[in-house]
């Protein structure tokens, strides 16, 4: 007999302003390594944000729940229909509509009209290479493994949609943070702030910010704090 897992919504508190977002069982959640990005991107006043791989949209609303008096906008960039589906429950749950604002979109297809656009992007990308997806669920995998994005294709668009002067926050996996950081370069989005994260006894995580036109010089923050 088939056993089917049958989707089911969640509302979560963000434990931050009132805020909540919608999950679903059957889709991809995010993980805490979303948290600790937005955490880790500073905000500045006006800020025209945006969320590359947004899934639900966990950064951009954690990111605008820590900082909203110093947010004007946010567009959440996702690819798959039913993630955004999700991400619009939350905006419209959070009375955010005229602030956020939901594009299914590849990241490799964001329309001309945002051509230095924002001055903060946000992304917390697949962080596996696309040959090591068992290739069972695609849905799911392009969350994790770059089956649709690649690093360079991420810093190809932000270099695009980044006004001068501009900031990247990006994730990546500590194994992968000298990829990470050439390719930035490639796209003359200097490397500018690094936090690297543990768990379970090892260096798993980093976190990079990187400026559009921005000179040499990487400040490396302490774990615990900024």
């Amino acid at each position: 007999m088939p056993f089917f897992i049958l989707s089911m919504l969640k509302l979560d508190d963000l434990l931050v302003g009132g805020m909540k977002i919608y999950q679903d069982d059957g889709l991809y959640k995010f993980t805490s390594d979303s948290v600790l990005l937005s955490r880790f991107a500073r905000a500045k006043k006006e800020d025209v944000v945006a969320d590359f791989c947004a899934g639900s949209g966990i950064v951009g609303l954690h990111f605008y729940a820590l900082n909203r008096p110093l947010v004007k906008s946010v567009t959440l960039f996702e690819m798959q229909k039913e993630l955004c589906a999700l991400a619009e429950k939350s905006v419209a749950y959070n009375a955010l509509g005229g602030v956020f604002f939901v594009r299914n979109e590849k990241i490799q297809a964001i329309p001309a009209a945002y051509n230095g656009k924002f001055s903060l992007i946000l992304c917390n990308p697949p962080y596996y290479p696309a040959a090591d997806a068992a290739g069972k669920d695609f849905a799911a995998e392009a969350c994790r493994y770059e089956l649709t994005i690649t690093p360079e294709e991420i810093a190809a668009a932000a270099a695009r949609c980044l006004k001068y002067g501009g900031r990247l926050c990006v994730a990546c996996l500590a194994g992968r943070l000298a990829e990470m950081i050439c390719v930035l370069k490639k796209r003359r989005l200097e490397p500018k702030r690094l936090k690297l994260v543990s768990g379970g006894g090892r260096v798993y995580l980093a976190l990079v910010e990187a400026v559009k036109g921005g000179r040499a010089g990487l400040e490396i923050e302490n774990e615990k704090g900024n």
